[in-house]
């Protein structure tokens, strides 16, 4: 595969690490392979956005961080300070975990009402929906995509990577046929290989979330 077109590729990846045990010498990892791989951004649990501002400062990567995470069953009030909190840390973008029950029981209003108050809270930041698909039947994935649609966010994402399985190719193709290019999908958790990588890629993901990303790129050179 050709340099630019690798290059290309990895200003695609939110470089990830969510872990619970994440300590301030993995998060410096993080951010240092970043820094040398031109990732797109770091994401990290909110605790640790100031530690990679000072990391990255002026560099292009930026910061994305998570609320209401990994479960979602935050009330729109806490979802709405976290985001807030975030962002006067110095978040970059902002990756919300939605509601899951309440788009279960198909209350749009909740879930439109839930992702245009954090996106108030963001301003001009980036704002994604992550809507936990492995908990999804294909319905409620395509309704997750139409609320999305929507809404004022910017993103529909597939997975926190804390549940029972991450992105799907059937994911994307449900997403890309609802919201075309209206939204921007974020495929995340689950990519193990660079083959499933430039699928999801050819699918329609613009953004790709994984704690695999030095091991992808590298796969990639190889090819």
């Amino acid at each position: 595969m050709e340099k630019l077109e690798i290059q290309k590729i990895a200003k695609m990846f939110d470089h990830t690490n969510l872990a619970q045990d994440a300590s301030f010498e993995d998060i410096k990892k993080l951010c240092e392979e970043a820094l040398s791989y031109n990732f797109y951004s770091v994401c990290v649990n909110p605790f640790y956005i100031k530690a990679c501002k000072n990391f990255l400062e002026n560099s292009l990567v930026k910061v994305c961080t998570v609320i209401g995470f990994p479960l979602g069953q935050n009330t729109i009030e806490s979802k709405v300070f976290e985001t807030l909190d975030a962002i006067k840390k110095g978040a970059d973008e902002i990756d919300m975990v939605i509601n899951v029950v309440k788009l279960k029981e198909k209350d749009v209003n909740y879930c439109l009402s839930e992702i245009n108050h954090i996106k108030k809270a963001c301003g001009q930041k980036v704002l994604k929906v992550i809507v936990e698909t492995c908990l999804l039947t294909s319905e409620e994935k395509s309704l997750a995509a139409k609320i999305v649609l929507l809404s004022d966010a910017d993103f529909i994402k597939t997975s926190t990577g804390f549940s029972k399985s991450g992105a799907s190719f059937e994911d994307i193709e449900i997403f890309k046929k609802i919201v075309g290019d209206n939204k921007l999908i974020k495929a995340a958790g689950g990519i193990k290989t660079a083959e499933d990588l430039l699928k999801m890629i050819t699918l329609g993901s613009n953004r790709i979330g994984t704690s695999r990303g030095v091991s992808l790129i590298e796969e990639l050179k190889n090819k």
